[in-house]
């Protein structure tokens, strides 16, 4: 402890960590509004004392001074310090007539990840969509998740019922795509992975790994393979012909809910492993070695991610994942691959268990291109286009929320260009960045520190069940708006309100109507139980108590309320992860569908590509524990330390493109050409470079200090934005050919 600081006033405060998925419990110390330490929380009932570098630049980011504090509205072409009421001021004034004279498609909405870390900003951004009622509807999902989303409602019913690796139990984990040593899950929270996987291997287990790199997870398994990127289908699908080819299907307890396993079998049968080998480059004895393995091992679980969905047959991969863990009986089978039972806003754990109205995509298309719609979202790349084009439909004007799709997205400069294009934007957020630098109006988000928080989405991807409360370390500003009334007030200005209308009122009318749809003739006992509470910890405190472990507004003594939430800061331990079979599906038939035919309709699309050669030379992604998304290369406790903005290449690959001795090179994509620095490394399969994601900082207008002393390349500037995966409309962010050269002296 510093001796500096008085004891008798220092305090700690438990934080949930808004900066990855891994959610880790925090202990804050402060004095005064100074923050002395941070470390991991010994009595979090979830992490349990874990805490990566990312979890000690909470400090950093709350006292940053680039960090945005007050609103920007653009006059006379700069963007110059406001009041609250001057900004949403120029919101109505600007906003309203492009709504009266283009309709309601003429503004876009776009939310990034951040948001998901953000109770305020999860829970109301629908409220602001469905009060501008526009189809164009832009997220990071279709940059990162949305075929695992697609794939899993096709298959259980809704979009997050995602199924996990119930590490703890598990014998045998086979990770294909993913870097969880990195990330601590992705679509899996799971802190501590390197210390569950030492735990897996202990006791006997064994861990698999494939991967175009030779990644940190990689170096703790017990075997890695290459594999081609954009081949994953191939080796997915070839397991998945092993296990009918040489009888190793065990459905278990499953059985009678799987619909479809004969269909599987027949859309499986062209991929043996001897003809997907080559395209996949796993050799077809390892294929079905592995696949034996799987079929033998008594809890085992297949685990996919980033590598596997932001490819072009990223639906078709997220699918096969989940149909290995079905076809040898590791489905919803305690150290397979399990459904939490999050606590609140669940939609698998509402209405009638065991069978629902499942998904539909396509109830739209995007007016250029006709991509479809899937979970009321249009493709990210697709946005240049729809500013771009004239015509019935043009977006005109544009609201981001903590979104910067100019670094995040494929066919970046396109984007800025376009925005530049716009009649009007505005943007949440706490930086002015790449993205947000073309806005004519920007709110500023307040410190992780300054608001309360759950997790609302992340339970529903855990290892282990569990509810958890962060309170506000500090106070904010006494005038900043907290961001969901910032997306309440331009909800109001949407619906004609206007600036100055009572969002306390506004939200009273919400969340009424919805206690109404629920609770019917009881609406109004249920509103007077949460009638102490406002915003989001009321929309909380409702979604607890009627949840699964909730107390049902008394009906059930000793459940969840937000008060026994809020009384237990290392969180409340809601036990392993426990089969969930039928009652979690919301499929039509009541069953897991093991072939929905959107998806085995797609898979000739991969037959009649496998036996299309590779190209030369591709390039991927890669993931650094301390960069996370583009913004936290402002935190100088994650930028220090050595370049993380390089370009891996296998030494053949830069020994045959001149690049052997040279330190800095052109490399060039369909998207347009970046300068990189080049690090060779074995680490790398042959035919394959690295360049991580979010960098290209530095460019004028901005204002992220730190980042731009060190701005790296963008790897989305190299890539195709035409490109997607056509069921989800997911970016093709790996796989993309490249060429690499010296540059030109």
């Amino acid at each position: 402890m510093d001796k500096t600081v008085n004891p008798a006033i220092e305090r700690t405060h438990h934080r949930i960590c808004p900066l990855c998925e891994a959610c880790c419990g925090l202990e804050v110390r402060t004095h005064g509004d100074r923050i002395t330490g941070i470390r991991g929380a010994e009595d979090d009932v979830f992490s349990r004392g874990y805490i990566c570098p990312k979890g000690y630049a909470l400090k950093d980011l709350h006292e940053d001074p680039d960090r945005l504090r007050t609103p920007l509205v653009r006059r006379n072409g700069e963007l110059q310090p406001a009041s609250w009421d001057e900004a949403f001021a120029e919101i109505e004034q600007r906003l309203l007539p492009i709504l009266a004279a283009h309709g309601r498609d003429a503004v876009a909405l776009s939310v990034g990840n951040p948001s998901a870390h953000k109770m305020g900003l999860l829970l109301y951004f629908n409220r602001l969509a469905k009060a501008l009622s526009t189809k164009n509807v832009y997220s990071a999902s279709t940059l990162d998740q949305m075929p695992k989303q697609l794939s899993s409602g096709l298959m259980f019913g809704h979009w997050l019922s995602i199924p996990v690796p119930d590490i703890e139990r598990s014998d045998w984990l086979l990770v294909i795509g993913a870097n969880p040593m990195v990330s601590n899950g992705s679509l899996w929270t799971v802190p501590d992975f390197r210390g569950k996987a030492k735990a897996l291997r202990a006791r006997g287990g064994k861990l698999v790994v494939i991967d175009p790199r030779r990644t940190e997870t990689a170096a703790v398994a017990d075997e890695h393979h290459f594999v081609r990127p954009g081949g994953d289908v191939f080796l997915l699908a070839a397991m998945a012909h092993t296990l009918f080819d040489e009888g190793l299907l065990r459905l278990g307890r499953l059985e009678p809910w799987l619909e479809g396993v004969d269909a599987v079998q027949a859309a499986v049968q062209p991929f043996a492993p001897e003809r997907a080998a080559t395209r996949c480059g796993v050799d077809a004895a390892t294929i079905r070695r592995l696949a034996r393995e799987l079929a033998a091992a008594p809890r085992a679980a297949v685990y996919g991610r980033l590598g596997t969905c932001t490819q072009s047959y990223g639906s078709l991969c997220s699918w096969l994942v989940d149909v290995l863990n079905a076809l040898t009986g590791h489905l919803d089978e305690p150290g397979g691959a399990m459904f939490a039972h999050a606590a609140a806003f669940a939609e698998n754990t509402a209405g009638a268990p065991g069978r629902g109205r499942g998904v539909t995509t396509g109830r739209h298309r995007s007016r250029v291109s006709a991509a479809p719609e899937v979970w009321g979202e249009l493709p990210m790349t697709v946005l240049a286009e729809e500013i771009e084009t004239p015509g019935p439909g043009q977006v005109r004007a544009l609201i981001t929320v903590a979104s910067n799709p100019v670094l995040s997205a494929p066919g970046g400069p396109r984007i800025a260009a376009a925005l530049e294009r716009l009649d009007f934007m505005v943007s949440l957020d706490i930086y002015l960045n790449e993205t947000t630098r073309h806005a004519d109006v920007i709110l500023p988000g307040m410190s992780p520190l300054e608001h309360s928080h759950y997790d609302v989405a992340f339970p529903q991807l855990s290892w282990r069940n569990h509810a958890r409360f962060s309170e506000p370390v500090f106070d904010p500003a006494p005038d900043h708006v907290p961001e969901w009334q910032q997306l309440l007030r331009i909800a109001a200005i949407a619906k004609g309100l206007g600036a100055q209308a009572d969002v306390l009122a506004l939200d009273d009318e919400f969340v009424a109507a919805d206690v109404r749809k629920i609770a019917g003739e009881h609406a109004h006992l249920v509103m007077q139980a949460v009638s102490g509470l406002r915003g989001p910890e009321r929309l909380l405190e409702l979604a607890l108590r009627a949840g699964p472990h909730g107390d049902r507004f008394g009906m059930k003594p000793g459940g969840l309320t937000l008060a026994k939430v809020r009384a237990a800061p290392g969180g409340i331990d809601l036990g392993e992860l426990a089969p969930r079979v039928p009652e979690m599906l919301r499929t039509p038939s009541g069953k897991v569908e093991l072939a929905p035919a959107l998806l085995v309709a797609d898979l000739p699309r991969a037959l009649q590509d496998l036996d299309t050669p590779a190209p030369a030379l591709v390039v991927i992604g890669r993931r650094d524990v301390r960069s996370n998304n583009s913004w936290m290369h402002n935190l100088p406790v994650l930028a220090k330390g050595p370049e993380r903005c390089t370009a891996l290449m296998h030494p053949a690959d830069a020994n045959a493109a001149g690049l052997a001795d040279v330190a800095v090179a052109q490399l060039s994509g369909p998207g347009g050409s970046v300068h990189v620095t080049v690090e060779c490394s074995d680490t790398l399969m042959p035919g394959v470079v690295s360049l991580p994601h979010g960098w290209g900082h530095g460019q004028p207008g901005t204002r992220m200090t730190v980042a731009a002393a060190r701005p790296g390349a963008s790897l989305n500037a190299l890539l195709d934005d035409a490109v997607r995966d056509p069921l989800s409309g997911n970016a093709v962010l790996a796989g993309q050919a490249v060429v690499a050269r010296p540059l030109a002296v």
